[in-house]
């Protein structure tokens, strides 16, 4: 299979390499219908950072010493994509000076000499999407103080990786990949004179995968918080593109950012960012907080799941939970075995908190990231609550889906007592040893007070009898498991009482307690952080909470608290 589908990746590189090429003859674009808007906003740090000569992609550091980015021999898939993307341009835009101008209009020319008829790892419809909006976005400061010679290539340039989308958009992955290829070819047939042609055809296939990939409740089938946000904005800027552009949005694409926006809102942190999950990261800080407010949809949803995520949230603290079974399929080459964990914030500290995505760090760092034991939740010892499959192609490379996960996740809301309650199951364990996880979570109405209880339980006969075989044939005394609490590495943490309970300091002003049964071992364990635009993963801790499930019912219980300000804490 893996073969197989190797064999299909290369094929489409192929493809996409001779479709390219065969461009050349083709009509170019003369120059621009309309003064391109900036949507895409970049970080002024980083572009600071490609000023000095140093580049930072995927966790990989070069110092340019006079060279350009395109003679930087990249060191895997993930960045020549964030390369050939062009994401750069946004943050030399950002610091917007002579010198960040001069250095961007460096690389697109070297690119266009290097790349532009075709070659290269770029040519990928999702890639080519990305860049054209990039190059339409920062237009004007490209071309600022060049010769006609040099603006003539620029727009032949863009006039061949439009041609290029209206061609291969198709073979976009589903999902942010494809819509990322439209979006370019939406953007290109607005602004750029004699591309208008494409704008009807690509509006229509626009509104049909806003149809397909959005479904009524907001959810795509990744159920990658992050990837939602990215084609949120994505349809956000188009929807503004078409109508200064005098065009009317689909009713479908119109209804996909009205079905995404309450959806997004449910899965906002109290700190503004999104829970990390299935291949997302927290996001950059505020970029949330103005998509949805650029939306003018104000809908708020407290319905149940959003995008299979449960939500609690009281005074200053937000708890968001993965409560259903991982994504299936090509859906799930970025998803991780997280069912059940959860990310807990209290105001703009975010407090327990899952490893991340691990893909910008290496091979070896993206399957950890995605295994259980880099999740806030319950694991057992030997086998995660989803395991990786024969690779299948991914854009350029190949990657595992996820097969064997959890096929039922009951849950139940309720209020109680001044608590806001969940309680939620999963049975991706019960093929390996019969054993089912239950996890219970109450917040107390004030934010301050949160409370656990961890179930593994047998629940039929059936699942009885391969509990007993299971310990039959492996160690007598039970399956070890752990229930792991990842600690954000803004937190201070330490044992107190002896080891009875752990200190999470957030702030001079701000300090969590943690405890559990007097009868569970409590231990703080060092653990890793997985930060965009870092070199490496952040050092961090984690509470452990060990046990062994030798019964056909296993129970530990913990609370979280905030003692200083938790009147049900004290009460309790």
């Amino acid at each position: 299979m893996a073969r197989r589908r190797n064999l299909t990746s290369h094929y489409a590189t192929a493809m996409h390499w001779i479709n390219a090429r065969l461009l050349g003859l083709s009509k170019p674009a003369t120059g621009f219908l309309v003064q391109p808007e900036p949507r895409s906003i970049g970080d002024h740090a980083k572009g600071l950072q490609l000023k000095a000569g140093k580049v930072l992609f995927a966790g990989h550091l070069f110092e340019l010493e006079g060279e350009t980015l395109w003679e930087v021999q990249a060191p895997d898939d993930e960045f020549l994509s964030q390369a050939h993307g062009f994401g750069w341009l946004d943050d030399l835009a950002a610091v917007g000076d002579r010198t960040s101008r001069k250095l961007a209009q460096t690389w697109v020319k070297r690119w266009i000499d290097l790349y532009g008829r075709g070659a290269g790892p770029g040519w990928r419809p999702d890639l080519t999407g990305r860049r054209l909006m990039r190059l339409i976005h920062h237009g004007f400061m490209v071309l600022q103080g060049q010769s006609s010679e040099k603006s003539e290539k620029f727009f032949h340039s863009l006039g061949r990786q439009t041609l290029f989308l209206s061609r291969r958009w198709a073979k976009a992955p589903p999902g942010l990949p494809r819509f990322e290829a439209l979006a370019g070819l939406i953007y290109a047939g607005l602004t750029l004179d004699g591309m208008q042609r494409f704008v009807q055809p690509a509006t229509r296939a626009l509104a049909s995968e806003c149809r397909v990939q959005i479904d009524q409740n907001g959810a795509i089938p990744t159920r990658n918080p992050e990837e939602l946000l990215d084609i949120f904005t994505l349809l956000m800027w188009l929807s503004e593109a078409l109508k200064e552009a005098n065009w009317v949005p689909s009713s479908a694409h119109l209804d996909g950012i009205n079905r995404i926006a309450p959806t997004l809102r449910q899965l906002r942190h109290a700190d503004g960012t999104l829970p990390r999950f299935h291949g997302g990261s927290a996001g950059i800080t505020g970029r949330l907080d103005e998509a949805l407010v650029r939306s003018g949809n104000s809908t708020v949803r407290d319905d149940g799941l959003a995008m299979g995520f449960a939500r609690l949230s009281a005074g200053p603290s937000s708890l968001i939970m993965d409560a259903s079974p991982p994504p299936e399929g090509r859906a799930s080459l970025n998803a991780h075995a997280s069912t059940l964990a959860f990310e807990f914030t209290s105001g703009v500290h975010p407090l327990i908190v899952n490893c991340g995505t691990g893909a910008q760090f290496g091979s070896e760092w993206l399957i950890a990231g995605r295994a259980t034991p880099s999740h806030s939740t319950l694991f057992i010892e030997g086998v995660s609550s989803a395991r990786l499959g024969p690779a299948l192609s991914h854009a350029s490379s190949t990657r595992e889906p996820l097969i064997n996960g959890a096929k039922k996740v009951p849950y139940e809301f309720a209020y109680q007592d001044g608590f806001k309650k969940i309680e939620t199951a999963h049975d991706g364990y019960v093929p390996v040893n019969g054993l089912t996880h239950v996890r219970k979570l109450s917040l107390h109405q004030d934010g301050y007070l949160l409370m656990g209880e961890e179930l593994l339980l047998v629940i039929d006969d059936k699942n009885k009898r391969k509990f007993d075989r299971s310990l039959e044939k492996g160690d007598p005394r039970g399956f070890d498991a752990q229930i792991r609490f990842h600690i954000h590495p803004s937190v201070d943490a330490e044992l107190d009482q002896g080891g009875d309970m752990v200190s999470l300091h957030l702030s001079a002003k701000e300090t969590w307690v943690f405890q559990a049964d007097p009868q569970t071992n409590v231990s703080l364990e060092q653990s890793i952080y997985f930060e965009t635009g870092r070199l490496k993963p952040r050092p961090t801790k984690q509470v452990v909470l060990s046990l062994r499930a030798m019964d056909y019912a296993t129970r530990v219980q913990w609370r979280l608290s905030r003692p200083d300000m938790a009147l049900a804490d004290r009460e309790a």
